[in-house]
């Protein structure tokens, strides 16, 4: 059963890693679906191109820290880099993960990403 898996697993070599610089990101089509790859602090994420709320194409949202306020008037920015904001209605999603900040039912659809000397790869 496990080589079954491995069997139907596909791999596609989608961009070099210096074509994705820290905090940065590559907009790539695979198999008709746009997917977003992610430089988040030197680790390589991919997020599908489609906001769960709207079908917005998330991956061109702003990428964010988190804002978190304790008591009172004082906040602090966390997570750098972390975090992606829908360009239609500012809906934020974590893009390690894919879950909505303030939503635990809506997560965006995240692939796995294998680096290879200086090649990065799409698992789908």
């Amino acid at each position: 059963m496990i080589m079954a898996r491995e069997k139907a697993r596909r791999r596609v070599k989608v961009a070099r890693v210096a074509e994705i610089p820290e905090g940065e990101r590559k907009i790539v089509s695979v198999a008709h679906r746009e997917i977003g790859l992610f430089n988040v602090q030197g680790t390589f994420c991919a997020l599908r191109n489609v906001c769960p709320h709207r079908g917005a194409p998330v991956c061109l949202g702003r990428i964010r820290p988190q804002t978190e306020s304790a008591a009172g008037p004082d906040f602090a920015f966390t997570r750098e880099g972390e975090i992606l904001k829908c360009p239609w209605h500012q809906w934020e999603f974590d893009i390690k993960t894919g879950q909505a900040l303030h939503s635990a039912g809506l997560r965006i659809r995240t692939f796995r990403v294998e680096r290879e000397d200086q090649d990065l790869w799409l698992c789908l």
